[in-house]
Protein backbone atom coordinates (compact mmCIF):
# COMPACT_ATOMS: atom_id res chain seq x y z
CA UNK A 1 0.00 0.00 0.00
CA UNK A 2 1.61 3.42 -0.92
CA UNK A 3 1.03 6.27 1.87
CA UNK A 4 2.56 9.65 1.79
CA UNK A 5 5.77 9.99 2.36
CA UNK A 6 5.73 11.92 5.37
CA UNK A 7 4.20 9.42 7.28
CA UNK A 8 6.82 6.75 5.50
CA UNK A 9 9.62 8.86 6.80
CA UNK A 10 7.99 8.93 10.57
CA UNK A 11 7.64 5.90 10.87
CA UNK A 12 10.89 4.92 9.71
CA UNK A 13 12.51 7.44 12.07
CA UNK A 14 10.87 6.19 14.75
CA UNK A 15 12.07 2.60 13.76
CA UNK A 16 15.64 4.20 13.37
CA UNK A 17 14.85 6.04 17.29
CA UNK A 18 14.98 2.52 19.15
CA UNK A 19 17.47 1.92 21.21
CA UNK A 20 19.42 -0.13 18.79
CA UNK A 21 21.90 0.52 15.88
CA UNK A 22 19.84 1.32 12.78
CA UNK A 23 18.71 -1.82 10.95
CA UNK A 24 20.36 -4.17 13.83
CA UNK A 25 17.11 -6.13 14.06
CA UNK A 26 17.23 -7.08 10.32
CA UNK A 27 13.93 -7.94 8.59
CA UNK A 28 11.73 -7.80 12.32
CA UNK A 29 12.24 -3.99 11.97
CA UNK A 30 11.20 -4.40 7.92
CA UNK A 31 7.77 -6.12 9.06
CA UNK A 32 7.32 -3.93 11.48
CA UNK A 33 7.39 -0.72 8.73
CA UNK A 34 4.78 -2.62 6.41
CA UNK A 35 2.38 -3.52 9.55
CA UNK A 36 2.54 -0.03 10.31
CA UNK A 37 2.23 1.45 6.11
CA UNK A 38 -0.96 -1.31 6.49
CA UNK A 39 -2.69 -0.31 8.94
CA UNK A 40 -1.34 3.82 8.33
CA UNK A 41 -0.56 4.00 12.13
CA UNK A 42 2.91 4.42 14.14
CA UNK A 43 1.36 2.37 16.94
CA UNK A 44 -0.29 -0.58 14.83
CA UNK A 45 -1.95 -3.15 17.04
CA UNK A 46 -0.96 -6.79 16.33
CA UNK A 47 -2.59 -8.86 18.89
CA UNK A 48 -5.62 -10.90 16.45
CA UNK A 49 -5.43 -13.41 14.03
CA UNK A 50 -7.72 -15.92 12.46
CA UNK A 51 -6.73 -18.83 10.47
CA UNK A 52 -9.65 -19.66 7.80
CA UNK A 53 -8.98 -23.24 5.84
CA UNK A 54 -11.03 -23.35 2.69
CA UNK A 55 -11.75 -27.12 1.66
CA UNK A 56 -12.91 -27.94 -2.00
CA UNK A 57 -12.16 -31.15 -4.25
CA UNK A 58 -10.36 -30.89 -7.67
CA UNK A 59 -11.89 -33.07 -10.93
CA UNK A 60 -8.33 -33.19 -11.83
CA UNK A 61 -7.82 -35.75 -9.19
CA UNK A 62 -9.37 -38.33 -11.15
CA UNK A 63 -7.18 -38.33 -13.56
CA UNK A 64 -4.47 -39.80 -10.67
CA UNK A 65 -2.51 -36.99 -9.99
CA UNK A 66 -2.64 -37.94 -6.33
CA UNK A 67 -1.24 -40.18 -3.91
CA UNK A 68 -4.35 -40.06 -2.03
CA UNK A 69 -8.32 -40.16 -2.98
CA UNK A 70 -10.29 -37.26 -2.90
CA UNK A 71 -12.85 -38.96 -0.02
CA UNK A 72 -9.73 -37.40 2.58
CA UNK A 73 -10.92 -33.85 1.60
CA UNK A 74 -14.40 -34.66 3.33
CA UNK A 75 -12.28 -36.95 6.72
CA UNK A 76 -9.75 -33.92 6.88
CA UNK A 77 -12.75 -31.67 6.99
CA UNK A 78 -14.22 -33.65 9.89
CA UNK A 79 -10.66 -33.67 12.04
CA UNK A 80 -9.98 -29.65 11.73
CA UNK A 81 -13.81 -29.77 13.42
CA UNK A 82 -12.38 -31.99 15.88
CA UNK A 83 -9.60 -30.31 16.94
CA UNK A 84 -7.34 -32.91 15.75
CA UNK A 85 -4.95 -31.59 12.62
CA UNK A 86 -1.86 -29.81 12.83
CA UNK A 87 -3.34 -26.91 11.93
CA UNK A 88 -5.63 -26.82 15.14
CA UNK A 89 -2.46 -27.98 17.49
CA UNK A 90 -0.34 -24.95 16.21
CA UNK A 91 -3.11 -22.15 16.04
CA UNK A 92 -3.89 -23.37 19.61
CA UNK A 93 -0.25 -23.09 20.47
CA UNK A 94 0.00 -19.30 19.17
CA UNK A 95 -3.38 -18.00 19.76
CA UNK A 96 -4.94 -18.42 16.93
CA UNK A 97 -9.00 -18.91 15.96
CA UNK A 98 -9.57 -21.24 13.54
CA UNK A 99 -12.80 -21.80 11.25
CA UNK A 100 -13.12 -24.17 8.67
CA UNK A 101 -15.45 -23.14 4.56
CA UNK A 102 -16.74 -25.35 2.44
CA UNK A 103 -16.09 -24.00 -0.94
CA UNK A 104 -16.94 -26.75 -2.93
CA UNK A 105 -16.24 -30.48 -1.01
CA UNK A 106 -17.33 -33.35 -3.50
CA UNK A 107 -20.30 -35.13 -2.74
CA UNK A 108 -23.57 -33.52 -0.83
CA UNK A 109 -23.51 -30.81 1.72
CA UNK A 110 -21.76 -31.41 5.01
CA UNK A 111 -24.32 -30.51 7.49
CA UNK A 112 -21.53 -30.21 10.50
CA UNK A 113 -21.99 -27.61 13.36
CA UNK A 114 -19.05 -25.26 12.71
CA UNK A 115 -18.71 -25.83 9.39
CA UNK A 116 -19.08 -22.56 7.10
CA UNK A 117 -20.90 -23.13 3.56
CA UNK A 118 -19.40 -20.96 0.64
CA UNK A 119 -19.85 -23.88 -1.57
CA UNK A 120 -19.85 -23.04 -5.34
CA UNK A 121 -19.81 -26.90 -6.12
CA UNK A 122 -19.42 -30.58 -5.55
CA UNK A 123 -15.87 -29.92 -6.48
CA UNK A 124 -14.66 -28.84 -9.74
CA UNK A 125 -14.28 -30.11 -12.84
CA UNK A 126 -10.87 -31.85 -14.55
CA UNK A 127 -9.82 -29.09 -16.73
CA UNK A 128 -7.59 -32.06 -18.45
CA UNK A 129 -10.29 -31.78 -21.28
CA UNK A 130 -12.07 -28.79 -20.32
CA UNK A 131 -12.50 -25.60 -17.95
CA UNK A 132 -12.23 -26.45 -14.00
CA UNK A 133 -15.16 -23.98 -13.69
CA UNK A 134 -17.65 -21.09 -15.69
CA UNK A 135 -16.72 -17.75 -15.40
CA UNK A 136 -19.64 -17.18 -13.07
CA UNK A 137 -18.22 -19.85 -10.90
CA UNK A 138 -15.14 -18.28 -10.60
CA UNK A 139 -16.52 -15.21 -9.74
CA UNK A 140 -18.88 -16.46 -7.37
CA UNK A 141 -15.99 -17.76 -5.43
CA UNK A 142 -14.05 -14.87 -5.26
CA UNK A 143 -17.04 -12.64 -4.56
CA UNK A 144 -17.47 -15.13 -1.55
CA UNK A 145 -13.99 -14.63 -0.24
CA UNK A 146 -13.55 -11.16 -0.40
CA UNK A 147 -16.68 -11.35 1.74
CA UNK A 148 -15.32 -13.51 4.34
CA UNK A 149 -11.81 -11.48 4.02
CA UNK A 150 -13.36 -8.83 5.20
CA UNK A 151 -15.46 -10.20 8.27
CA UNK A 152 -14.38 -9.83 11.95
CA UNK A 153 -11.37 -7.27 14.07
CA UNK A 154 -8.54 -9.10 12.91
CA UNK A 155 -5.20 -7.80 12.82
CA UNK A 156 -3.98 -10.53 10.63
CA UNK A 157 -5.73 -13.46 9.01
CA UNK A 158 -4.07 -16.58 7.77
CA UNK A 159 -5.46 -18.65 5.10
CA UNK A 160 -5.08 -22.27 4.51
CA UNK A 161 -6.45 -25.21 2.40
CA UNK A 162 -7.86 -28.80 1.90
CA UNK A 163 -8.62 -30.29 -0.98
CA UNK A 164 -6.76 -33.50 -2.79
CA UNK A 165 -5.43 -33.20 -6.37
CA UNK A 166 -4.72 -28.84 -5.54
CA UNK A 167 -0.81 -29.30 -5.66
CA UNK A 168 -1.34 -30.06 -9.68
CA UNK A 169 -4.08 -27.42 -9.18
CA UNK A 170 -1.35 -24.59 -8.37
CA UNK A 171 1.40 -25.78 -10.53
CA UNK A 172 -1.34 -25.53 -13.69
CA UNK A 173 -2.09 -22.15 -12.59
CA UNK A 174 0.87 -21.02 -11.95
CA UNK A 175 2.32 -21.98 -15.38
CA UNK A 176 -0.55 -19.78 -17.11
CA UNK A 177 0.07 -17.31 -14.83
CA UNK A 178 3.80 -16.76 -14.45
CA UNK A 179 4.73 -18.78 -17.99
CA UNK A 180 7.14 -20.62 -15.86
CA UNK A 181 7.58 -24.41 -17.32
CA UNK A 182 6.20 -26.94 -15.75
CA UNK A 183 9.43 -28.88 -14.66
CA UNK A 184 10.12 -26.06 -12.43
CA UNK A 185 6.38 -26.35 -10.84
CA UNK A 186 5.25 -29.88 -10.95
CA UNK A 187 6.24 -31.59 -6.94
CA UNK A 188 5.31 -34.53 -5.33
CA UNK A 189 2.37 -33.24 -3.55
CA UNK A 190 1.11 -35.78 -0.87
CA UNK A 191 4.35 -37.71 -1.35
CA UNK A 192 3.78 -39.42 -5.04
CA UNK A 193 6.58 -41.81 -6.07
CA UNK A 194 9.00 -41.35 -9.58
CA UNK A 195 6.53 -43.00 -11.83
CA UNK A 196 3.54 -41.54 -10.40
CA UNK A 197 5.40 -37.98 -10.63
CA UNK A 198 5.99 -38.37 -14.41
CA UNK A 199 2.62 -39.47 -14.52
CA UNK A 200 0.95 -36.36 -13.02
CA UNK A 201 3.60 -33.89 -14.96
CA UNK A 202 2.20 -35.64 -18.41
CA UNK A 203 -1.11 -35.11 -17.37
CA UNK A 204 -0.41 -31.32 -16.54
CA UNK A 205 1.40 -31.15 -19.80
CA UNK A 206 -1.94 -32.02 -21.68
CA UNK A 207 -4.06 -29.99 -19.71
CA UNK A 208 -2.13 -26.87 -20.45
CA UNK A 209 -1.76 -27.55 -23.94
CA UNK A 210 -4.92 -26.95 -24.84
CA UNK A 211 -5.35 -23.08 -24.08
CA UNK A 212 -2.95 -20.72 -25.13
CA UNK A 213 -2.19 -17.56 -22.96
CA UNK A 214 -4.90 -16.63 -20.37
CA UNK A 215 -5.76 -13.47 -18.49
CA UNK A 216 -5.50 -14.24 -14.79
CA UNK A 217 -9.52 -14.33 -14.38
CA UNK A 218 -9.84 -16.82 -17.44
CA UNK A 219 -6.29 -18.90 -15.84
CA UNK A 220 -8.28 -19.31 -12.50
CA UNK A 221 -11.98 -20.35 -13.90
CA UNK A 222 -9.45 -22.82 -16.65
CA UNK A 223 -7.38 -24.27 -14.13
CA UNK A 224 -7.96 -22.92 -10.45
CA UNK A 225 -9.85 -24.58 -7.22
CA UNK A 226 -13.36 -23.11 -6.18
CA UNK A 227 -10.97 -23.40 -2.39
CA UNK A 228 -8.03 -21.23 -4.50
CA UNK A 229 -10.76 -18.73 -6.11
CA UNK A 230 -11.68 -18.38 -2.44
CA UNK A 231 -8.66 -17.73 -0.82
CA UNK A 232 -7.41 -15.37 -3.22
CA UNK A 233 -10.74 -13.28 -2.84
CA UNK A 234 -10.41 -13.65 1.01
CA UNK A 235 -6.81 -12.08 0.57
CA UNK A 236 -8.24 -9.62 -1.42
CA UNK A 237 -10.71 -8.32 1.05
CA UNK A 238 -8.72 -8.79 4.14
CA UNK A 239 -5.86 -6.26 1.86
CA UNK A 240 -8.97 -3.49 1.64
CA UNK A 241 -9.99 -3.58 5.00
CA UNK A 242 -6.24 -2.77 6.26
CA UNK A 243 -4.88 -6.90 7.65
CA UNK A 244 -2.20 -8.21 7.38
CA UNK A 245 -2.36 -11.32 5.22
CA UNK A 246 -0.30 -14.23 6.26
CA UNK A 247 0.69 -16.18 2.97
CA UNK A 248 1.57 -20.23 3.82
CA UNK A 249 3.26 -22.50 0.86
CA UNK A 250 2.49 -23.48 -2.26
CA UNK A 251 -1.11 -23.77 -2.25
CA UNK A 252 -1.72 -20.50 -0.71
CA UNK A 253 0.89 -18.28 -2.80
CA UNK A 254 -0.70 -19.58 -5.71
CA UNK A 255 -3.77 -17.98 -4.89
CA UNK A 256 -1.59 -15.10 -3.78
CA UNK A 257 -0.37 -14.84 -7.18
CA UNK A 258 -3.98 -14.85 -8.71
CA UNK A 259 -5.55 -12.22 -6.25
CA UNK A 260 -2.65 -9.76 -7.09
CA UNK A 261 -2.66 -10.41 -11.09
CA UNK A 262 -6.53 -9.63 -10.18
CA UNK A 263 -5.85 -6.48 -7.59
CA UNK A 264 -2.09 -5.55 -7.39
CA UNK A 265 -2.84 -3.30 -4.64
CA UNK A 266 -3.44 -6.15 -2.52
CA UNK A 267 0.19 -7.05 -2.15
CA UNK A 268 1.31 -4.51 -0.07
CA UNK A 269 -0.32 -6.64 2.64
CA UNK A 270 1.19 -9.83 2.30
CA UNK A 271 3.23 -11.35 4.61
CA UNK A 272 5.13 -14.43 3.06
CA UNK A 273 5.49 -17.12 5.71
CA UNK A 274 8.35 -19.69 5.17
CA UNK A 275 9.41 -21.62 1.94
CA UNK A 276 8.11 -24.67 1.54
CA UNK A 277 9.67 -27.92 0.17
CA UNK A 278 7.53 -28.07 -2.99
CA UNK A 279 9.14 -27.83 -5.89
CA UNK A 280 6.85 -24.88 -7.13
CA UNK A 281 6.46 -22.92 -4.44
CA UNK A 282 9.87 -21.16 -5.05
CA UNK A 283 9.01 -20.19 -8.21
CA UNK A 284 5.55 -18.43 -7.47
CA UNK A 285 7.63 -16.98 -4.92
CA UNK A 286 10.16 -15.29 -6.92
CA UNK A 287 7.04 -14.40 -9.40
CA UNK A 288 5.75 -12.42 -6.20
CA UNK A 289 8.94 -10.87 -5.27
CA UNK A 290 8.92 -12.76 -1.77
CA UNK A 291 10.97 -13.37 0.80
CA UNK A 292 9.27 -15.88 3.03
CA UNK A 293 10.35 -15.13 6.85
CA UNK A 294 11.01 -19.20 7.60
CA UNK A 295 12.29 -22.13 5.97
CA UNK A 296 11.49 -25.69 8.08
CA UNK A 297 11.25 -28.00 5.31
CA UNK A 298 7.31 -28.16 5.78
CA UNK A 299 4.80 -29.04 2.80
CA UNK A 300 1.78 -30.20 4.62
CA UNK A 301 -0.80 -26.80 3.78
CA UNK A 302 -3.38 -26.15 6.41
CA UNK A 303 -1.70 -22.88 7.12
CA UNK A 304 0.53 -24.23 9.62
CA UNK A 305 3.31 -22.24 7.82
CA UNK A 306 1.53 -19.36 8.44
CA UNK A 307 1.09 -19.88 12.03
CA UNK A 308 4.66 -19.97 12.80
CA UNK A 309 5.00 -17.12 11.09
CA UNK A 310 2.31 -15.03 13.42
CA UNK A 311 4.44 -14.46 16.78
CA UNK A 312 6.98 -13.00 14.01
CA UNK A 313 4.59 -10.28 13.47
CA UNK A 314 3.39 -9.89 16.73
CA UNK A 315 7.15 -9.14 17.88
CA UNK A 316 7.65 -6.73 15.31
CA UNK A 317 4.15 -4.72 16.55
CA UNK A 318 5.48 -5.22 19.76
CA UNK A 319 9.45 -3.79 18.84
CA UNK A 320 7.54 -0.65 17.54
CA UNK A 321 5.19 0.11 19.94
CA UNK A 322 6.67 -1.17 22.74
CA UNK A 323 10.63 -0.35 22.67
CA UNK A 324 12.51 2.72 24.19
CA UNK A 325 13.78 5.18 21.83
CA UNK A 326 17.20 6.85 22.76
CA UNK A 327 15.91 9.86 24.28
CA UNK A 328 13.21 7.96 26.28
CA UNK A 329 15.85 5.69 27.82
CA UNK A 330 18.92 8.07 28.20
CA UNK A 331 21.02 6.33 25.97
CA UNK A 332 23.29 8.07 23.96
CA UNK A 333 22.98 7.62 19.80
CA UNK A 334 26.19 6.72 17.69
CA UNK A 335 28.15 9.73 16.68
Amino acid sequence: MSLETPFADALQRKIDLKTKPPGSLGRIEALAAQIGRVQSSLTPRMARCQLTIFAADHGIAEEGVSAFPREVTRQMVLNFLGGGAAANVFARSVGVGLQVVDAGIAGAPMEVEGLIDRRVGAGTMSFLNGPAMSAAQCAQALGAGRALGAEGDWDAVAFGEMGIGNTATAAALGHKLTGAGLEQLVGRGTGLDDAALNHKRAVLERATARTGELAPAQALAEYGGFEIAMMAGAMQGAAAAGRIVIVDGFIATAAALAATRLEPTCRGAMVFAHRSQERGHAVLLEALKARPLLELELRLGEGTGALLAWPLLKAAAAMLNEMASFEDAGVARQS
